[in-house]
């Protein structure tokens, strides 16, 4: 630096430019990127949302802006309101982590008023055998009558009285029988509950739909406790108590697993 040059006619010393400014390394200055612009350029202008983006400017959704906080856009994570809590997905009629304590959810039916559908049941049953046991009963008691002890066929005719007697009674059995067959099978398929069930206010559905179990399903329901049955009435028990062992939360019998059917309350 000279005093009393052109540029300082009056000698008076200069300040040194302010670090960074046209400096070497600064921005704009020597030794600076070519692609930096100089120390105090402008920088661009804000632009508008949704605008091509310009370098400086908001650019397209999920390009950083200047100046524009950045939002989620659709379909990416926290786009709208957090959905609210709500019943998870049901896998089937009556599953107990999908259905139950839910409005709406099945209710399983009590072991007591399935007990007390059983008995209604079998208090009719025992009606319907003495009535036509009785029948039955009559008619041969009859036919014993009509033979004459001073006969000399009095013998025979009592022979052929017994025998009616029991036939009739090989008839009542079977009638008996087929009555029990197609009461629980067709009332339990078609309408979803037998006399006794419709009077404790329960009914059998099947677990996937909640629907009437229909001939097939009640079939299998029916003929599995029967079949049990045959070993002295031992499995027949055993399937009747199998519900107070099942841990699914349905209360479902060995039966009810077999037809994927269960009882609950209207």
């Amino acid at each position: 630096m000279s005093y009393g040059s052109p540029d300082n006619p009056y000698g008076q010393p200069q300040n040194p430019p302010p670090p960074g400014y046209g400096g070497s390394g600064a921005p704009g200055g020597p030794g600076a990127p070519k692609d930096q612009p100089p120390y105090g350029a402008p920088q661009g202008q804000p632009g508008q949302p949704g605008q091509p983006g310009q370098p400086g400017q908001p650019g397209q959704p999920g390009q950083p802006g200047y100046g524009y906080p950045q939002y989620p856009q659709q379909g990416q994570a926290g786009y709208g309101y957090p959905q609210a809590p709500g019943v998870p997905p049901q896998q089937g009629y009556g599953y107990p982590q999908q259905g139950y304590g839910y409005p709406g959810g099945p209710r399983v039916a009590s072991m007591a008023r399935r007990f007390s559908a059983r008995l209604i049941d079998s208090v009719a049953f025992i009606v319907i055998y003495f009535v036509l046991a009785f029948a039955g009963v009559a008619g041969s008691i009859g036919a014993m009558q009509d033979c004459d002890p001073n006969s000399v066929n009095y013998d025979s005719c009592m022979d052929d009285a017994g025998s009616d007697f029991a036939a009739s009674f090989g008839v009542i059995f079977i009638v008996f029988m087929l009555i029990g067959v197609l009461y629980e099978w067709l009332m339990t398929g078609l309408v979803g509950a037998t006399l006794g069930k419709l009077c404790v206010g329960i009914r059998v559905v099947k677990v996937d739909t909640g629907q009437k179990p229909g001939l097939g399903s009640a079939f299998i329901r029916y003929i599995i406790p029967v079949v049990g049955g045959f070993a002295c009435g031992i499995g027949q028990l055993l399937v009747y108590l199998s519900p107070f062992w099942d841990k699914s939360g349905r209360q479902q019998g060995w039966h009810d697993k077999a037809a994927s059917t269960m009882v609950i309350q209207n």
